[in-house]
């Protein structure tokens, strides 16, 4: 999306479709996740949902009725895109994290190999959608790190999905002193939005 276009409708449109995709879809039955190109798909677009409406959700509310006027700033929209990216990329690392930890655990999943080479296909297939590169790289460094010292035995247990809410508060573009005073609502409405999404994987993985 060129930044010089960007706008609240350019967002309607592209970013927030996938938000009102998910709540219609939620009234359809749901296919199980029986392969592992499945348990991508879910991977990636639940990722995308929660890092997307997290992020708008708090900008509308910190802003109030004037959230359309701000939206209509480049300078703003250019942070807003940064950030969606950012978020969007940690929270696909925590939900690859948890999804494999929790296979590996319960369903004696031994391919865990296969949680680096997923994520790297969805970050490979967000090249087309203009996901940064140097956001990309990055991505790909902090996923390997983690890597190297996950316990696929605890992970999905333990706190999971911390550093995508902590990431949502690092990187919303909203004032330092004001993102303080909200930092414990910021974090909840994440971790919330990931509970649905952990009930939502425990009740459709049929591996």
């Amino acid at each position: 999306m060129d930044k010089k276009n960007l706008s609240w409708k350019d967002l309607s449109l592209s970013d927030f479709k996938v938000y009102f995709l998910s709540l219609f879809k939620a009234l359809i039955p749901k296919s199980k996740i029986k392969t592992l190109d499945e348990l991508e798909e879910f991977i990636q677009t639940k990722s995308a949902w929660v890092s997307q409406v997290t992020l708008y959700s708090y900008l509308k509310t910190r802003m109030g009725t004037r959230y359309v006027l701000h939206f209509e700033n480049d300078v703003f929209m250019g942070s807003v895109n940064l950030a969606k990216w950012n978020i969007y990329s940690v929270s696909l690392q925590d939900l690859t994290f948890f999804t494999f930890s929790y296979l590996n655990v319960n369903f004696n999943f031994q391919e865990i190999s296969k949680a680096k080479e997923i994520f790297n296909k969805i970050l490979d297939d967000e090249i087309s959608n203009k996901m940064p590169l140097d956001i990309i790289e990055t991505a790909r460094k902090s996923f390997d790190e983690r890597l190297e010292k996950i316990n696929w035995n605890e992970y999905y247990q333990d706190l999971p999905f911390n550093p995508s809410a902590l990431s949502l508060y690092k990187w919303a573009p909203i004032a330092e002193e004001l993102k303080t005073l909200d930092r414990q609502i910021v974090l909840n409405s994440m971790i919330l939005k990931w509970d649905i999404i952990k009930k939502e994987f425990v009740s459709l993985i049929q591996f």
